[in-house]
């Protein structure tokens, strides 16, 4: 077990923060195949961090082929209690304006199903209760660290994840306004569900890029527009993440997401393959 506590899922150019020492890289094999990249640590204010490129760098993988299970379950193996996952969205209302940051508080999943999007399986059921798919604890530390890097940001909303890689038709992008939905985007689905599975306290830095294509007198959303938005937004992830490390010692706690299992494995313990049993041992190891 490592002293990672806190990891960061995003873009691979998170970790190019000068105060980051002591860089280096660390290849993860787990029983659900290879994460999308090898995963960065480094120390920033005394504290080691792990980064992972979601898509891989260069951008590799389309958000139907990123390996979530892989992903979470690695960052779990190296000792991860906080995950904040940075992420491109488009808006859908007319004050989540593009260059803002938002820190949603409810997640709705309209993939596709092609997603594998839980541990478990393979002779052991558990049903883990996500009505609050995200941790508040961390949801409101992460905001304070935007405020800190003079971020312009709300809190609170609702982010809808869909299959991608395409972007949203007019007629797709009203009805999610119609369903009240706040905020798009394609990876936080099944991310955020893997990360309560694993017991990991979890909340997303999501960056407004566009207005999807429901907005009549703004362009429909294009590559080079979120691009350009989190290239102009890049300093400002780096601030907060700064930002929340400094002051990791006054949020960072036992939360209720460190628990989320205590009460959601079903299967009768005598029942549970004894192969299933090691393969899940960081996730469930302290329940069997």
């Amino acid at each position: 077990m490592s002293d990672i506590e806190l990891a960061i899922i995003g873009g691979s150019g998170l970790y190019d923060m000068e105060a980051l020492q002591d860089v280096e890289e660390i290849s993860v094999s787990t029983p659900f195949g290879t994460p999308s990249d090898a995963i960065i640590t480094g120390t920033l204010h005394g504290r080691r961090l792990a980064f992972l490129p979601r898509h891989g760098r260069g951008h590799i993988l389309t958000p139907s082929e990123v390996p979530y299970r892989a992903n979470i379950f690695a960052l779990k193996m190296l000792g991860v209690k906080y995950i904040v996952a940075v992420s491109a969205c488009g808006s859908l209302r007319l004050d989540y304006a593009p260059g803002h940051i938002v820190i949603p508080d409810q997640l709705y999943d309209n993939t596709k199903g092609l997603r594998d999007s839980t541990f478990f399986g393979d002779g052991l059921a558990a049903h883990i209760s996500v009505a609050d798919p995200f941790s508040p604890e961390l949801s409101a530390a992460l905001a304070d660290a935007v405020k800190a890097a003079d971020g312009r940001m709300h809190k609170g909303g609702t982010f809808i994840t869909v299959e991608g890689p395409r972007f949203s038709t007019r007629g797709e992008s009203r009805t999610y306004r119609n369903w009240s939905m706040d905020i798009i985007g394609m990876t936080t689905s099944p991310e955020a569900f893997l990360a309560a599975e694993a017991e990991i306290a979890y909340a997303v830095m999501a960056h407004i890029t566009d207005y999807d294509v429901w907005h009549e007198s703004e362009e429909p959303v294009t590559v080079e527009m979120v691009m350009e938005t989190l290239k102009k937004n890049a300093q400002l992830a780096q601030e907060t993440i700064s930002q929340l490390v400094q002051n990791m010692k006054h949020w960072a706690g036992d939360f209720p997401a460190h628990h989320a299992l205590q009460y959601a494995l079903i299967t009768d313990r005598d029942a549970i393959p004894p192969e299933t049993k090691k393969k899940l041992a960081p996730i469930v190891g302290n329940y069997l």
